[in-house]
């Protein structure tokens, strides 16, 4: 059966304090009372020696196997009470006041944000004090995440203005919103009234957002798993390369892509699946003279045909 990270996560937790209490232990045993496999075992035996308590990179666990039996050579000296260095103090504190700003948290997370920076605050004593003359601040989506927040809390439709990079334009439309999410940047998965279709809007791209009287009632809709990205373009998709100078470099944040590699002129080269890749000859003629699709060879041929008419049509019109 396949194992998540989260899965395994876990299981390493567990596996601590299960050597710990059992030195010697041998790998046939440990494997048997995790229910996996000696070599899942193995594999988790080979990841422990590079955790350990402190973030820059002292303290590890000292965990080996001569592949029959497992020793820990150092379970007294990771057992002792963890003690925040000065930067670590700073760090976390820092994070926290700036957390506790922003205005979608909810009060009552806010309110235990505020007592858990407070204790954090007593115990780094000295080491924290440098944090009070550090400041985070959030400028763009705490409001918008608000507005949806509250949305969702009161079940009533939304009214945004939204804009799209890919074609370039702010478009009105009426939203039943359904969750928030985070994948690199916050988003509402919502049942749009416009396109009468589930759609997904990040929200540093809402330039405007107001709450309707209209109750939100969207279709019942099974939630995508999302934890393995927004977008998950199949292994067996088609590959299409594409270029873009210092305009263009927004494709990388919009469209999933395998890779974007750096060009010599401040551009990208961008190597993304899709299942329909007639449907970026739209974002070739998007892009004019700040991208150009590289392959596969017909696609770039459709594309460049595609703007040789549409240039035709406008000088005829």
């Amino acid at each position: 059966m396949a194992t998540n990270a989260i899965d395994q996560t876990r299981r390493m937790l567990s596996l601590v304090t299960y050597l710990r209490e059992r030195p010697g232990a041998h790998v046939q045993d440990v494997a048997r009372a995790f229910g996996i496999t000696e070599d899942e075992l193995i594999s988790d035996l080979d990841v422990l020696p590079m955790c350990g308590t402190s973030f820059r990179g002292g303290d590890l666990l000292d965990i080996d196997t001569d592949g029959d039996r497992i020793w820990w050579h150092n379970p007294d000296d990771v057992a002792e009470p963890l003690r925040l260095a000065a930067d670590e103090a700073t760090a976390l504190l820092v994070a926290a006041r700036a957390v506790a700003t922003l205005p979608g948290l909810r009060e009552s997370d806010r309110l235990a944000l505020v007592r858990a920076t407070a204790k954090l605050e007593t115990a780094a004593g000295e080491s924290g004090a440098a944090s009070s003359r550090l400041s985070v601040t959030f400028e763009a989506e705490g409001g918008v995440f608000a507005d949806v927040d509250r949305a969702i809390s009161e079940r009533r439709r939304l009214w945004l203005r939204y804009y799209s990079p890919a074609r370039d334009e702010l478009t009105e439309r009426e939203v039943d919103p359904i969750r928030l999410f985070a994948v690199g940047h916050t988003y509402m998965e919502g049942w749009c009234r416009l396109s009468e279709a589930r759609r997904t809007f990040r929200l540093d791209r809402v330039a405007e957002i107001r709450l309707l009287d209209a109750p939100s009632a969207p279709p019942e809709l099974e939630l995508r798993d999302l934890s393995e990205g927004l977008v998950q373009p199949a292994a067996e998709d088609p590959e299409v390369v594409i270029e873009v100078g210092t305009g263009g470099r927004w494709v990388a944040e919009y469209y999933p892509h395998d890779s974007a590699e750096e060009l010599p002129d401040g551009g990208l080269r961008i190597t993304l699946r899709t299942p329909d890749p007639a449907s970026l000859r739209r974002l070739a003629l998007r892009l004019g003279g700040e991208g150009r699709i590289v392959a596969p060879l017909e696609l770039a041929d459709s594309a460049r045909t595609a703007a040789r008419e549409a240039l035709t049509a406008y000088e005829t019109a």
